[in-house]
């Protein structure tokens, strides 16, 4: 009896432990962390799709953006701005590390979270639209654009009054960039915080509204985790930055032109048509201008002719100004915000290293056409033999390790059978000789 009540006792015991670490977990939250940091892109837009939906999944209580950008494609942003305000899970926008910015794109993206918060030293705003190309807007255009932008961000801000929704509207109106102080002085943003854990902290107890609904966040006790970029993310934003696109560009063109000189081997036409492919990808992102694809083509065109006439090295010099030129015409037109512009010495580097590798190529090919021939019956003149018979004015002689028939060179005196002979001519299958004296 007394085995019975101990283990019905345990049995009690190990339930209220039980119930009591249950309790204590459900007052433990979960916080999901993203870190988007450069350029508003398509990888960055897949990025943080990803990690709602993840929250979304594993029943988070709150996702924080760390965000970092200069801004973006605004096509982009809107998209970024839908799956935010889609969230069942509150997000809150996070602007740091100290010295980040919240730039253009990136402003939009900070007020469609459910909280904003910076850390010292940051900046916001400067948000006034551009062109595809970085360029600026005709007046119609940039009035439709800036007004649609305006629209947005008013919803977005007219819950925080009159003064941040001043500020909303100059960030895109004059460009008007902000502090973070600036920005919490006229409610433009909820909290400034030095750290993830200074700003958990600040947002415990704080509500917020989550389409019809308003959660008290509870944040004191938070588990953080880190949504790290996918490799195929990380991949398409590397294939953004124009200095890799720059390089995929040059390389896989140099792959393409070596397979058209020399057919027969996969190797050089594979890797240029996986540059060309990764290249196209980052030029479809990027505000280019086109028509630097056109000093592009004259470059290489230059340089195979330079192969094939006889200026040998000036028409790789103009190759190399060509090459340059297109370069900084395709990525680097005026307007273009800085974050997207090629670098110029890798521009003269790789201008010069192509040039300098056709030049290679052109000094092989001289040198090629200056080397005696060492095959056929032509190999065969200012060779040396014995004569096999007397050759008068026809015989035999033997060079190298061949019998061939003879005939006196004009002019020649008769060869006695054992002299040694040398080769004028080639006819046909006759050799035309002379004595060797």
């Amino acid at each position: 009896m007394k085995r019975f009540i101990v283990a019905i006792l345990t049995l009690i015991a190990l339930a209220g432990f039980s119930l009591l670490s249950a309790n204590a977990q459900s007052d433990v939250s979960r916080v999901l962390v993203l870190k988007a940091e450069g350029p508003v892109t398509p990888a960055m837009r897949e990025y943080i799709a990803r990690g709602l939906k993840l929250a979304e999944q594993r029943d988070a209580d709150l996702v924080i953006l760390q965000l970092n950008t200069p801004g973006g494609d605004l096509g982009t942003t809107q998209n970024i701005f839908t799956e935010m305000r889609a969230s069942q899970v509150p997000v809150v926008v996070y602007v740091a590390p100290r010295g980040a910015w919240a730039g253009s794109a990136g402003t939009i993206i900070t007020l469609a979270g459910h909280v904003a918060a910076m850390a010292p030293e940051t900046a916001i705003g400067a948000a006034s639209p551009v062109g595809l190309q970085g360029e600026d807007l005709n007046q119609v255009l940039e009035t439709k654009t800036k007004e649609i932008t305006k629209a947005t961000v008013r919803s977005l801000a007219e819950r925080r009054g009159p003064a941040a929704l001043a500020l909303a509207e100059a960030t895109i109106e004059t460009a008007k960039a902000a502090s973070a102080t600036e920005a919490l002085e006229v409610g433009l943003i909820d909290f400034i915080a030095t750290d993830i854990n200074d700003l958990l902290r600040q947002l415990d107890g704080f509500e917020v509204q989550v389409g019809e609904q308003t959660r008290t966040l509870r944040t004191a006790n938070s588990v953080t985790e880190e949504v790290a970029p996918s490799f195929i993310e990380q991949l398409l934003a590397m294939l953004v930055n124009p200095n890799i696109v720059f390089l995929l560009l040059t390389i896989g063109v140099q792959a393409i032109f070596i397979e058209l000189s020399s057919p027969g081997g996969w190797v050089a036409g594979f890797i240029g048509v996986v540059c060309l492919a990764l290249a196209a990808y980052g030029l479809g992102v990027l505000p280019v201008n086109w028509f630097g694809i056109a000093f592009l083509a004259i470059a290489f065109v230059l340089f195979i002719l330079d192969i094939k006439a006889p200026t040998h090295g000036a028409l790789t010099a103009a190759g190399i100004g060509s090459f340059i030129v297109g370069a900084l015409v395709l990525f680097n037109s005026p307007g273009t915000p800085q974050f997207q512009r090629v670098s110029v010495p890798l521009v003269i580097l790789m201008g010069l290293l192509t040039g300098l590798g056709f030049a290679v190529i052109i000094g092989f090919a001289l040198r090629a056409q200056k080397v005696p021939i060492r095959t056929g019956q032509e190999s065969l003149v200012h060779k040396t033999g014995t004569a096999k018979t007397r050759i008068d004015p026809q015989g035999q002689v033997q060079v190298g390790s061949e019998l061939w028939s003879a005939e006196l060179a004009e002019g020649s005196a008769p060869i006695r059978k054992g002299d040694v002979v040398e080769v004028l001519d080639v006819k046909g299958l006759r050799l035309i000789v002379r004595k060797v004296e």
